[in-house]
């Protein structure tokens, strides 16, 4: 399986700058094909009010400091922001980074940081996800360097919007991340060049056939979709130790073990342990894996992903 990807998303939460840096320098020297951030205001696990990095700015630093992984929020929030400018600012990282920008965006979550800095949350979910529609087909647009003047929905407006610059990147890649059935994956199987899903082999199974009748129902072949997986690596060699790393991890973040004993997309494991886990999700058309990294980040696993499990998963 010569095709697989690997990406790493580093919480940009719980760190100092210099420790973050070290850690995008590193991921670049071991060849990993991405490299994420998240777009958030306040930090999302633990304790909110402890320190965030912004995704754009760190990531337009990482630009500077690398010279092969593709770089994206893992995902922008759709609320935080004019499509306009979300174009603006994507043309620019695509720029900076020299055509390795992937504009990753979804329909946004997190209501404590809406309220804190007074940005409209809609009201509900389903309204920010038709938000999430109209914004997604005018930066398609402007990315490819049409003048927006009018978008279907009525949420934003726009005369005659243009992008100059164009990206580097002949059709600059937009990621969407979510797996709502009825507005987002179809939103997916309309613009988007990447998906990103996380959950279960048996959930993800379900999304994929949801997304493949969403495809033949806008006349769009799935397989132009990259599929990605998210992940919460913790390798070592024995799963009770790299619990033990995982359980401190968490300590750090301010993250009491009750918030996250239930996520799926945790996996404290041995290299062989991770790509029996893994497998299965490549059966089903994920391509590329992205493991979450948490601060302190953790030079083993990010070595031994590379170097031990993806071996694994390409012999199969």
């Amino acid at each position: 399986m010569n095709d697989l990807k690997l990406g790493i998303l580093l919480w940009n939460q719980a760190s100092d700058w210099p420790s973050y840096l070290e850690a995008v320098k590193r991921i670049d020297e071991l060849g990993y094909d991405h490299l994420w951030a998240w777009d958030h205001l306040y930090a999302i696990f633990g304790d909110p009010l402890q320190p965030i990095f912004e995704g754009w700015a760190s990531l337009s630093a990482a630009a500077m400091a690398t010279e092969h992984l593709r770089l994206g929020l893992l995902v922008g929030a759709n609320t935080f922001r004019n499509p306009g400018v979300v174009a603006k600012t994507a043309t620019t990282l695509d720029h900076i980074s020299g055509g390795r920008a992937t504009l990753g965006i979804g329909g946004a979550w997190m209501e404590p940081e809406h309220t804190a800095f007074g940005i409209d949350f809609g009201a509900g979910f389903g309204q920010r996800l038709d938000w999430l529609e109209e914004s997604v087909s005018g930066l398609r647009a402007m990315l490819a360097g049409e003048a927006v003047t009018s978008l279907p929905g009525g949420r934003y407006r726009f005369s005659a919007a243009e992008v100059h610059p164009l990206p580097v990147q002949p059709r600059l890649p937009i990621m969407i991340g979510g797996s709502g059935e009825k507005k987002t994956l179809r939103t997916v199987a309309r613009h988007a060049d990447l998906w990103n899903a996380m959950g279960t082999v048996e959930t993800l199974r379900r999304k994929v056939d949801v997304l493949r009748g969403h495809c033949e129902a806008e006349g769009r072949d799935v397989a132009d979709i990259e599929f990605t997986l998210g992940v919460k690596l913790t390798i070592r060699d024995s799963a009770a130790e790299a619990e033990g790393v995982w359980r401190a991890a968490m300590a750090h973040n301010r993250t009491p073990m009750s918030d996250v004993e239930d996520d799926v997309t945790f996996l404290n494991v041995t290299p062989e342990q991770a790509a029996e886990r893994l497998a299965p999700y490549l059966e089903l058309g994920f391509r590329t894996i992205i493991s979450e990294q948490p601060a302190p980040y953790d030079a083993e696993t990010l070595e031994r992903f590379i170097g031990q499990v993806k071996p694994l998963l390409e012999r199969g």
